[in-house]
């Protein structure tokens, strides 16, 4: 326990600090678990703002918030991808040339 009066103020300001953070990062990785299965837009423009909010505040490196927007983008290609039938085209012969003697 702290004991002198700054250090109790100092204790007091981390705990509030400490319980903000704590709430950006678990939103954070729920929307990060949303927008992997749901796979919308609204969702991955969710992840991408709080991912910059986070690393704005230095809650996470910005390598780890690129990291995340990099996976869920990726994720949102696969959904897509997988979504949308391929469509099949037949391609024509090459035509024989005639060579002239």
């Amino acid at each position: 326990m702290p004991v002198t009066k700054t250090a109790k103020r100092a204790l007091r300001s981390s705990e509030k600090k400490a319980s903000v953070n704590k709430i950006i990062t678990s939103k954070l990785s729920y929307a990060i678990r949303k927008a992997l299965k749901s796979g919308s837009l609204k969702d991955i423009s969710v992840v991408y703002s709080l991912a910059d909010r986070a690393s704005k505040k230095k809650l996470i490196h910005k390598n780890k918030a690129s990291r995340i927007k990099a996976r869920i983008s990726n994720a949102l290609a696969k959904a897509t991808k997988k979504e949308t039938p391929k469509k099949v085209v037949k391609k024509s012969k090459p035509s024989k040339k005639i060579s002239k003697k």
